[in-house]
């Protein structure tokens, strides 16, 4: 790293070897390659014309990310923290006249799968619930070899081009100095970044949404985020966007509620699918694609190569072609989990790429990061990453070599060994004779240099609840930055984005008039409409199933009412579970025994989607004595549960400042209402009502 300091009128920099140079005028050093070569274009890779496909001879581009791939081993540099479990997929139909792809043609096929779930910042040892991307890998082992979906739970990217992957990464990460902060934006690196790269506006909008911290791996959507091609067996092509959708549906945490269970359970996501699938709930997507022409394509108004982009629902509708179940735990994390090695460029024969520069880029990425964290070219032979149909090829030796190859040859054509293995001319990969022309250039298409619509369609696509979970979220996290010149800027992007959003945000952080006036864009931002399908609340539907509920109890509870909250919680598709104050358990009226799942104070009611406090008389006292029974309660007013409560529950609700007479929505009386009413509001996911709402500017 070169450093510069100031002397007199003249600055010095220093070399990597302490030696010690004058800057002539104040001149900054010069960007180079690790050989000395300056770099004339650090923002762009080298293709075949404006669009075209990126080329293997970008030098720059090829040290920049291997360099990158290699900086921590053997943890991930992203998608540190993972939790894996295993599945089949099965198609609805043959989908024949779309793709050739063998594991979508026969409905009667199921094929196996392998699925990661992610964050994308933290290392291993961060928490679940961080605001952060969500990674959603899927391999699938199909007849024909392994086909790799490496997507993420937002459908758009932070940056257009691999170049900027690294400074992204390296922007979020902890910052170089000091070695914090850990899995959190809310740092200075980050929004300097942001800052000065107008094309991760879009991106920003949907991670300060709730999109970025889902209640659950169940309930979240899985993107592929980039174009790609399905080809049919006449070499006929259409261009897809894949999209997973959970049958549970979409939901989220809400923030306090987050960040406490940070604390609380740091593994949630994680110990929230191991126990489902235990349980034998698996965890079920549909696979879907939105399919269209180039000349469809054309007519979007935005360029489908550009990964900061989305394709509106509204505009293509999204296929869905098939489901896939996990329903299976691993059976070793590190061998499985730790050790699967996903890559964009695992294709199958009818799914081949697009000419998307970010993606181009990942292809090589991928591939270089697994050869150091595997210990070499041979980590496809790793069990969890072995194919599931016949192998073989003239490949040999390297580290970690398993197989026992016979034969006297290894080259192909050979003359020697006429049963090896030869090309397939008929079945085997094929990449689509996409015509590729044009000079050899580092330069983005003017399509790609509009940066703010699509922001501004997200936003108002949302409801006014989730609007102002983003202001929150770009006030706490901008509240974060030492650098006023770094808010100031963003500030300025959120007005081309949407003047009031910006105007809320700085109300937010008392910088009101701070603003800084960014250069227009130079491509003027595009007319857009909203987008219903990209709210997470306006299309939620009410519903209790993959949800948990949590009961308070003492000696003595209501054998009739907590009866009633079990049965309608497993109709429902739900699960009930007793916090007590002891875990030994508790008595029911009837006298039977109760197993108790929590103590109060290491089951919170951060851990429920709906609370019951089933206290009787004699045991409210004790309770409402105790901090973390009353934190218990007022936790699940704060975090907008419904909260179903007996007569004799009413001093817990009264020590928890909560006053029930004030009519507060989602607080069911069980014995007035009855259990029916408690599950009618469980069903709503929050009672949104509750939530304060701040006067807009």
């Amino acid at each position: 790293m070169i450093k510069t300091s100031r002397d007199g009128d003249q600055d010095t920099k220093m070399g990597p070897g302490g030696e010690t140079h004058q800057i002539v005028g104040g001149e900054r050093p010069m960007l180079t390659t690790n050989q000395g070569v300056p770099i004339a274009d650090d923002q762009n890779s080298l293709r075949a014309d404006r669009r075209g496909p990126t080329l293997l001879e970008d030098f720059v581009l090829r040290e920049k990310i291997t360099h990158f791939d290699h900086e921590r081993i053997p943890e991930r540099v992203v998608h540190a923290r993972g939790f894996g479990v295993r599945g089949r997929f099965r198609p609805h139909q043959s989908w024949a006249h779309l793709t050739c792809a063998d594991f979508l043609s026969d409905p009667e096929v199921e094929t196996p799968v392998f699925v990661r779930f992610s964050t994308v910042v933290g290392s291993r040892g961060s928490m679940d619930t961080a605001r952060d991307v969500r990674g959603f890998a899927t391999k699938f082992y199909t007849r024909e070899g392994v086909f790799d979906l490496v997507g993420n739970n937002i459908p758009v990217f932070f940056v257009q081009d691999a170049m900027k992957f690294p400074d992204l990464i390296h922007a979020a990460k902890p910052e170089q100095d000091r070695g914090f902060p850990q899995a959190q934006s809310a740092h200075d690196t980050f929004w300097d970044f942001a800052a000065q790269n107008p094309e991760v506006t879009h991106m920003l909008l949907w991670v300060m949404s709730d999109r970025a911290i889902p209640r659950s791996f169940r309930m979240m959507e899985g993107f592929g985020v980039h174009t790609f091609r399905l080809v049919d067996r006449k070499g006929d092509w259409k261009l897809v966007k894949f999209h997973w959708k959970p049958r549970l549906g979409t939901y989220s945490l809400v923030w306090d509620e987050a960040l406490k269970l940070g604390g609380a359970d740091p593994d949630y996501h994680r110990r929230d699918l191991w126990n489902a699938i235990a349980r034998g709930e698996p965890a079920e997507f549909d696979l879907g694609v939105q399919v269209f022409d180039p000349p469809t394509a054309e007519g979007f108004g935005f360029d489908v190569l550009d990964a900061t982009k989305l394709v509106p629902e509204e505009l293509v509708p999204v296929t869905i072609l098939g489901t896939m179940t996990l329903d299976e735990n691993v059976s070793e994390f590190f061998a499985e989990t730790e050790q699967v090695a996903f890559c964009p460029a695992h294709l199958v024969p009818g799914i081949d790429f697009s000419e998307d520069p970010l993606l181009q880029g990942r292809l090589f990425s991928y591939l270089d990061t697994q050869l150091s964290r595997l210990g070499g070219s041979n980590f496809h032979q790793i069990p969890v990453n072995r194919p599931r149909c016949p192998v073989h090829n003239l490949q040999r030796g390297g580290f970690m070599q398993m197989a026992i190859h016979r034969g006297r040859s290894a080259h192909e054509p050979s003359a020697l060994d006429s049963s090896g293995p030869r090309e397939a001319p008929d079945r085997g990969f094929s990449n689509v004779p996409v015509s590729a022309e044009g000079f050899k250039v580092r330069w983005r298409p003017e399509s790609f240099a509009e940066h703010y619509g699509q922001a501004r369609m997200f936003w108002i696509s949302q409801t006014e609840i989730e609007q102002r979970h983003i202001v929150d979220a770009f006030v706490f996290e901008l509240s974060k930055v030492e650098t006023l010149t770094v808010q100031a800027r963003m500030l300025g992007h959120l007005a081309l984005v949407d003047r009031e959003l910006s105007q809320r945000v700085a109300e937010g952080l008392g910088m009101a008039g701070v603003a800084t006036v960014v250069d227009p864009p130079v491509v003027p931002p595009a007319t857009v409409e909203p987008s219903p399908a990209l709210s997470l609340y306006r299309r939620a539907v009410p519903s209790i199933a993959g949800r948990v509920i949590g009961v308070l109890a003492t000696d003595g509870i209501d054998a009739a009412i907590l009866r009633g909250v079990e049965d309608a919680a497993r109709a429902g598709g739900a699960r009930m579970e007793l916090v007590a104050p002891r875990i030994a358990g508790v008595r029911a009226s009837t006298g039977v025994p109760l197993k108790v799942h929590h103590i109060v104070a290491g089951g919170p009611s951060l851990l429920f989607d709906a609370v019951v406090l089933a206290p009787t008389a004699a045991g409210v006292g004790a309770l409402a004595s105790q901090p973390a029974a009353v934190e218990w309660v007022r936790n699940a007013f704060v975090h907008l549960k419904a909260i179903g409560y007996t007569e004799a529950a009413q001093g817990l609700l009264a020590a928890a400042g909560i006053d029930r007479a004030a009519g507060h929505p989602g607080l069911v009386p069980l014995e007035v209402d009855g259990v029916e009413a408690f599950i009618d509001a469980a069903s709503q996911h929050r009672i949104w009502s509750r939530e304060p709402s701040p006067s807009k500017p």
